[in-house]
């Protein structure tokens, strides 16, 4: 069976992550698996397309509404099944997929609110276009059905992981002080991830503490100047993206992730592999990888003062850290993933025969 993975590339985050460790998974388990990637010249997708360990196929993507596309992505897309992510793929990868009359696979990997406002009456058609609908997380999959899909055809399965995210390279020297106890998170700088919240949480915190966030975004400039306002320049480090996260989360000392909302939170699973204590919001999927008071703690949405309290509890109970690894090798292994994305895909191919 031959099936073919859509997504438009804008750098690595969480859904890219996650088919670095997905198609190859496919692949050993006998999927004749391939990559067409919708690629946005803005950014620079390269680290991506040099992990990807099967073949790809690189189309330019430079605007939302783009014929030119569409007109060649139907040739590329040779399979039993097209699978999409994220809504450009949905689009474009959905229409070419009927056009050649191939299975239609659509991942739903945030839950994003755009998707409730004037965008789901799109997402409504693009629902009914697929022949089935992954969801990332339960909560996710409610949320789907909730935007219009037929609850038949959605089906959840988590992320997998088995180990923590290889390097690419190592890491330039930092000012992050070798005694500090680090609060570590992973996550592009947007309003969504809940940063600001993280910032203002530190001044409750001992001063041995400090805030390390890889990532890049557009909330970069508010963020410090957050940071400034705070006088916390000297706790907060904003390095962007790294070669070697595997390193920081080694280094790190409890996780933070105060999301307004989270389609799953890969980060959070990669901190459970380095038996990092998480402390995490109440939305979306996290309370399906943080289990309270037993792998770590969850605290409500923009409550600075709670974030740190439950933050100051973490840093007591390294307890929390192995229980949180335990539950993630256990409950979210590439196997399982794979297994139940070879399951369906096998579910659709007796469906046409």
């Amino acid at each position: 069976m031959r099936v073919v993975h859509v997504h438009r590339m804008r750098g690595i985050g969480g859904s890219e992550r996650h088919l670095l460790t997905l198609l190859p998974a496919l692949a050993e388990r006998g999927i004749d698996v391939a990559f067409v990637g919708l690629d946005d010249p803005r950014w620079d997708p390269a680290d991506f397309y040099a992990a990807l360990t099967v073949p790809a196929l690189r189309l330019r993507s430079a605007r939302d509404i783009d014929p030119y596309l569409l007109a060649r992505l139907p040739r590329a897309l040779r399979a039993d099944v097209v699978h999409t992510h994220l809504v450009h793929a949905d689009v474009y990868g959905g229409v070419a997929a009927k056009l050649r009359r191939a299975k239609l696979v659509s991942t739903k990997h945030n839950d994003d609110p755009f998707r409730q406002g004037a965008f789901r009456h799109v997402e409504r058609q693009l629902l009914r276009m697929a022949d089935r609908v992954v969801a990332i997380t339960d909560a996710l999959r409610d949320f789907t059905v909730q935007v219009g899909a037929d609850e038949s055809k959605v089906q959840t399965i988590h992320y997998g992981l088995d180990a923590l995210p290889e390097a690419w390279g190592d890491n330039p020297p930092d000012d992050v002080p070798a005694t500090a106890r680090i609060l570590l998170s992973t996550s592009r700088l947007t309003a969504q991830k809940g940063v600001d919240v993280a910032i203002r949480a530190l001044p409750s915190l001992p001063d041995d503490t400090v805030l390390v966030v890889l990532g890049e975004g557009p909330e970069r400039a508010r963020l410090e100047s957050l940071a400034r306002e705070l006088d916390l320049e000297r706790r907060v480090f904003l390095l962007g993206r790294v070669p070697d996260v595997a390193a920081w989360l080694r280094r790190a000392t409890v996780y933070v992730h105060p999301a307004r909302w989270e389609g799953f939170g890969l980060g959070v699973l990669e901190a459970m592999h380095a038996s990092l204590p998480v402390v995490a919001t109440r939305v979306s999927s996290l309370p399906e990888l943080v289990v309270d008071g037993v792998t770590g703690k969850l605290v409500e949405v923009d409550d600075p003062n709670g974030l740190a309290a439950a933050i100051d509890q973490a840093l007591e109970e390294p307890g929390l850290g192995v229980a949180g690894r335990d539950r993630a090798l256990s409950e979210f292994s590439v196997a399982r993933m794979a297994d139940r994305h070879v399951a369906l895909y096998a579910t659709l191919a007796s469906a046409s025969s």
